[in-house]
């Protein structure tokens, strides 16, 4: 495995968590919705809104990577 096809999958990796913690923190902006607390919850959505922005940066970088890797054979 190429040193970039490494990076690669190692990101790739990481945005799956960003984006399964985004969605986990969003089910508890839920939670804190259904009991009244406004404040908190326009924090939370404020936060997961920089998570979905870069988004589409991040999975543009992978793909970048992953088709450098495989360029790149060694």
């Amino acid at each position: 495995m190429t040193d970039t096809k490494l990076i690669a999958s190692l990101f790739d990796c990481l945005n799956q968590n960003q984006l399964v913690l985004g969605a986990a923190v969003e089910e508890l902006s839920n939670w804190v919705e259904q009991r009244g607390s406004a404040d908190i919850v326009n924090n939370v959505r404020g936060a997961l809104e920089t998570l979905d922005k870069n988004l589409v940066f991040i999975r543009q970088g992978i793909a970048e990577l992953a088709v450098a890797g495989s360029l790149g054979k060694s």
